[in-house]
């Protein structure tokens, strides 16, 4: 009877009290896994969505604005300013051009790194259509559009330091290589206007464009860009009738001209064979601004952890959205992957070690007082100080200790830290796991106990820094270490010192033959920069970066030089005052070792005063690292000197910080 009724279907009702049979069970089970996985790729792609929807409408506010800005009557802007603030100072261009100066000597420019356009002519499938498209520089749309593929291409082979296999990524050429960073953010477009005013032109400008990522010596290897400046000069004053040129670097680009002048006049074939005189020949004055002569504590930072102040202040105020799968990568995860790639980020760590930096319990900027007020526009008077820097009453500052684990750690005493020496920690590959490969940062390589030993080291100084990037970035520092010096050199007669390792560290090089040129370091003060870092230590799981700046680090006074994790100093923001300052300060003061033929050297500071209002943009008084590109004293300087005056002219030294003072404590053999 039972069979029949199972064939008609018509089994009868189990008791409501049993249990459901098997198959029920699994399906049930599996219909919940269904809906849980549903609700997780829900959030997470809600998340996604909302990142990609924050976005886009900051991007279109953004492209609207510029678009009502560009469409107005070109008077309208300046009419509404005006009617604000008073009238405008004319230009540097202008005034100049009243007083009856006229271009003289041809000017060169040499960007510094990150400003250069960078644009594709060779690539993989996924940069389909993109032909000599900017992949850096102009709109960045490909970053969001294909953000790995982007990655991809913009990263550098980790053996080599050149290009990846099927891969070309070259520097856009001409004056717009560098005039622009992005639309409606200039570099150098407003210096390049000014000095137009009085004369200038294509003919006698030169933007001397080179692949910023790659180690100075291969950007020579690989595109011939040192060959090419060397020429490109020569061709400038042969047809400006033998006047000199006026070479005026950016940031990384001192770095980049102090190598030139090194290669243009060494042998080939390492060198470009011009000769012992070459650049007294060729070079007028060399106008460095903003150069990072002995390094940014900055770089360490970027290459230890892939952050900075401002990275550690996002991460701080959106826990985790840096950290998140957004667009289906870990977002400094593979900022870090692409940007170890880039040797010339190597040329920007401190050199000059301990003797230079400080150590435990010294540095030579230890009583700087981080209570200064910012100016007001048009204010002369200095924020914070009596006539040279402000250490009056200062507390003690251990700007010697560049990375921390822990805020005790960097405010006790050396003899209480308890350091655990790290360099002979054994490394394992536990925190690696199949996932990582795409996001690989050498990190996962060391294992947790290698990690812990770099935390339990405690303190690093300059002099134990070194040690630390080899030990956490070997393959990075292994091309590094072969294109990259960072000591001070006992001898300088010592033949090793011809290789091109040497020749961007000026502690370990000496400036031409050529007497009657001219050294510049031109630079903002008045802004806190970061000199250095309290981290803690993340116990990383799959492929997390295990260390962090340590945002709840915070100082106890108003007054105080730590905030967020950072402690900072006098500089422009990126490049602190001692960096930029040192060499023109002492070690290149008259005639040194590093300065055989006596060139003269001359600082010239622009105090920051930020704009009193957003009509005023980014300001004409703005002493911060790329804004006081468009600083009308520092303009109105260079279109003196390009136009025929010395530094003596200028009125020689301009200082507003304690550089002096803080030089005089470095004590080196000069």
């Amino acid at each position: 009877m039972s069979m029949l009724r199972r064939r008609k279907g018509t089994e009868p009702k189990k008791p409501s009290n049993s249990e459901p049979p098997i198959e029920e069970k699994r399906e049930k089970k599996s219909k919940e896994t269904d809906d849980f996985e549903n609700n997780r790729k829900l959030k997470k792609w809600g998340c996604v969505d909302s990142c990609c929807w924050f976005i886009g409408c900051i991007c279109s506010i953004w492209w609207l604005l510029l678009f009502l800005y560009n469409t107005m009557p070109a008077s309208f802007p300046q009419y509404v300013t005006e009617a604000i603030t008073g009238p405008l100072p004319d230009p540097p261009g202008v005034k100049l051009c009243k007083e009856g100066l006229k271009a003289k000597h041809p000017v060169v420019f040499v960007p510094g790194i990150v400003t250069g356009g960078l644009e594709l002519w060779e690539g993989h499938h996924c940069a389909e259509g993109l032909f000599r498209k900017r992949l850096w520089g102009g709109t960045f749309g490909e970053v969001y559009k294909r953000p790995l593929c982007w990655v991809e291409h913009m990263s550098l082979d980790n053996e080599t330091g050149l290009d990846p296999s099927g891969i070309r990524i070259r520097p856009v050429s001409g004056l717009v290589a560098a005039d622009y960073f992005a639309a409606g953010y200039f570099v150098w477009a407003v210096l390049i206007a000014n000095l137009a005013r009085i004369g200038y032109e294509e003919k006698n400008m030169y933007m001397a464009a080179y692949d910023w990522r790659l180690s100075f010596q291969n950007t020579e290897v690989r595109d011939q860009s040192l060959s090419r400046i060397k020429s490109n000069i020569e061709l400038v004053v042969a047809t400006s009738g033998g006047k000199k040129v006026v070479v005026i670097p950016h940031s990384m680009g001192a770095l980049y001209f102090l190598h030139f002048m090194k290669w243009v006049e060494a042998p080939a074939p390492m060198g470009g064979g011009g000769g012992s005189d070459w650049c007294a020949k060729h070079i007028k004055a060399v106008m460095n601004i903003g150069g990072p002569f002995l390094g940014v504590p900055k770089a360490i930072s970027g290459l230890f952890s892939a952050e900075a102040k401002d990275i550690a202040v996002a991460r701080a105020i959106a826990p985790g959205v840096l950290d998140i799968d957004v667009f289906a990568f870990q977002t400094l995860q593979h900022a870090m992957r692409m940007t170890r790639t880039w040797d010339s980020t190597m040329s920007m760590i401190p050199k000059g070690g301990d003797a230079i930096w400080g150590d435990l319990d010294w540095s030579p900027e230890g009583d700087y007082e981080c209570s200064a007020k910012k100016l007001k526009n048009n204010d002369t008077k200095i924020a914070g100080q009596n006539g040279k820097g402000s250490s009056g009453n200062a507390t003690h500052v251990n700007y010697g200790r560049i990375i921390s684990f822990g805020k005790d750690v960097a405010e006790m005493h050396s003899s209480k830290i308890d350091r655990v020496d790290f360099r002979g920690a054994i490394k394992g590959n536990n925190l690696a796991n199949t996932t990582c490969r795409d996001v690989w940062t050498e990190y996962h390589d060391m294992g947790i106990g290698g990690v812990k030993a770099v935390a339990d080291y405690k303190v690093y100084t300059a002099g134990s820094i070194l040690d630390l990037l080899h030990f956490v970035a070997p393959k990075m520092m292994k091309r590094g270490g072969a294109h990259f010096s960072y000591g001070i050199a006992d001898d300088l007669g010592d033949p090793k010192y011809g290789h091109y390792k040497y020749w961007s560290n000026p502690l370990e090089t000496k400036l031409p033959n050529a007497p009657a040129m001219e050294m510049f370091s031109m630079y903002g003060v008045g802004i806190p920069t970061e000199r250095a870092y309290v981290y803690k230590f993340s116990p990383a799981s799959d492929c997390y970066i295990p260390f962090q700046i340590d945002t709840s680090a915070e100082g106890g006074n108003e007054g105080t030089c730590l905030k967020g994790g950072v402690i900072s100093v006098d500089g422009d923001e990126t490049v602190p005052v001692l960096s930029a300052g040192f060499m023109c300060a002492k070690a290149w003061r008259g005639k040194t070792r590093f300065n055989p033929s006596g060139i003269r050297s001359y600082i010239r500071e622009y105090n920051h005063a930020p704009p009193a209002n957003l009509l005023e943009g980014r300001g004409t008084q703005s002493g911060a690292h790329v804004d006081i590109m468009g600083n009308f004293a520092l303009i109105e300087d260079i279109i003196r000197v390009a136009a025929g005056a010395t530094g003596e002219d200028l009125g020689a030294d301009q200082v507003h910080s304690d550089i002096f003072k803080w030089s005089e404590k470095i004590e080196i053999d000069l």
